[in-house]
């Protein structure tokens, strides 16, 4: 058989067109606007590009902001803490109502009894401010035929028990917290001092978690609820709480050295748990803040989540050092 011979050289082909950028438009498009996708339209110029702030000045500019916001909260806390009394007894009510409308807006699709939280915080407030710890608890007891009575109002049990679960851990978290500020702040003597101190170790130990896990921070400590807190970040803070204490009690002369450093540590460890109390609240929830309250601080429950568990910590425990 013969086979046809071999070219010396390939068939010349067609040289290819040259491929352009079509700008991701579909075949169907003509070379027009392809053109204009790749040049632009000379008559429409695209928007100008916004200048993006740079980070450090929105970090200084927050940092200020917060620092604003942070001079007249301490000075209403240092003066509601000096004139004590009435006064303090009052803004304490105020305090555990703004907290309560911070939850209950929170939980609002639980319908909680909102009317007798607030009567049963004022009433324990109250209790605590005139009588003592005992007529406190029988303040709050009090209130449960009353919340029976709001349940028998709304005509439909559809949910109740959530409701009044809501309710009942409103009371419990908020209300009776701002109940024990005023059982330590009316201690004979020195409540005020201790109040104070309380508050001091817990701001401490707040500020020092936070430098403490922001400089030297990498084991997570509770990441399913906290993620950016750290066990780092735990044990500066738990040492800086301490030591803000012992300093806040130097000027003391009826609290020891010693009496400082053990209610210090104490009332430093208990202050990350309502920290991180109120983060899995909010967590569960899916919220950020609680509120505005503080402006960039967030609400009241942000702000003073920690105190609502030292100063229940720091009552007891005045009680049993100190008194």
């Amino acid at each position: 058989m013969d086979f046809p011979e071999r070219p010396d050289s390939p068939p010349e082909r067609a040289p290819r067109r040259p491929r352009r950028h079509t700008g991701g438009l579909g075949p169907e498009q003509g070379e027009d606007d392809r053109l204009d996708v790749i040049v632009g339209d000379p008559d429409n110029p695209p928007p100008p590009v916004p200048r993006q702030k740079s980070k450090g000045r929105g970090r200084s500019s927050e940092t200020l902001a917060r620092v604003l916001w942070a001079i007249p909260a301490i000075v209403l806390a240092v003066t509601v803490v000096a004139l004590g009394g009435e006064i303090f007894a009052a803004a304490m009510v105020v305090f555990a109502w703004i907290g309560m409308v911070e939850f209950f807006r929170m939980t609002e699709r639980a319908r909680p009894f909102t009317l007798v939280a607030f009567l049963a915080a004022a009433g324990m407030i109250t209790a605590a401010h005139f009588g003592d710890s005992f007529q406190m608890v029988l303040a709050g007891v009090a209130f449960f035929p009353v919340m029976l009575g709001f349940v028998i109002a709304r005509g439909s049990l559809h949910n109740v028990t959530y409701s009044m679960a809501v309710t009942v851990f409103a009371i419990i978290w908020i209300g009776l917290p701002f109940a024990h500020a005023v059982l330590l702040r009316d201690l004979p003597d020195h409540g005020a001092a201790l109040l104070v101190d309380v508050l001091v170790a817990t701001f401490f130990t707040d500020t020092f978690a936070y430098l403490g896990g922001r400089m030297v921070g990498s084991r997570p400590l509770a990441p399913t609820i906290s993620p950016n807190k750290t066990v780092e970040g735990l044990v500066i803070g738990i040492a800086g709480g301490t030591l803000g204490f012992f300093l806040a009690g130097l000027y003391q002369d009826w609290l020891s050295n010693g009496e400082a450093l053990l209610m210090g540590v104490c009332i430093a460890a208990i202050a990350p748990l309502g920290d991180l109390f109120e983060s899995a609240i909010k967590r569960d929830l899916d919220i950020k803040d609680s509120g505005r309250v503080f402006g960039p601080h967030g609400g009241l429950l942000d702000r003073l989540d920690a105190v609502l568990f030292t100063v229940v910590a720091g009552y007891y425990l005045s009680l049993a050092v100190v008194f």
